[in-house]
Parts: structure tokens; C-alpha cells; sequence
């Protein structure tokens, strides 16, 4: 299994985006995002700041995303 890499709040919001996830509403630093099957993810945007590892894999699993599936879409250009 891969290494998960540092990833910052744009980025998490670009892989999103890819996998349809849209911007619901922003409360303060939190962006809520929901895809058309009923997920609900929540993203902290504290600034240019990584996301912390666990916070990543939290928002993975609420996303409905497999890690490698994450990852295959990050590192696609």
C-alpha cells in the first residue's frame, strides 16, 4: 500500500472536484462538499497548512473513496 502524501486543503478540493464533489457551504476554516450519492465530506482550508494523516484518511473514507483509488486520481495528470 502506498504512502499517503503531505497534501494541503487545494489539493484534497482538486481530487474531489474530479470525483464530483461539489460546495455545499463553508463554515469559518471548514468547506462541506457532497457528491451526488449522499456523501458528505468535510474539509479543513486553515490556510496553506498539510492536512494532518488521520484528518486525510477521514475525509477518504467519508468521500466512499478506496485509499488507492485516491491516489490513482492524485497522481493522474
Amino acid at each position: 500500500m502506498d504512502k499517503l502524501p503531505s497534501l494541503n486543503a487545494r489539493d484534497v478540493l482538486k481530487i474531489l472536484n474530479k470525483t464530483e464533489f461539489y460546495e455545499v457551504s463553508q463554515r469559518g476554516g471548514h468547506l462541506k462538499l457532497r457528491d451526488g450519492k449522499g456523501h458528505t465530506v468535510i474539509v479543513p482550508i486553515h490556510s496553506n497548512k498539510d492536512i494532518p494523516k488521520g484528518t486525510l484518511l477521514s475525509i477518504i473514507r467519508q468521500a466512499g473513496l478506496a485509499r488507492e483509488e485516491f491516489l490513482r486520481i492524485y497522481y493522474e495528470k
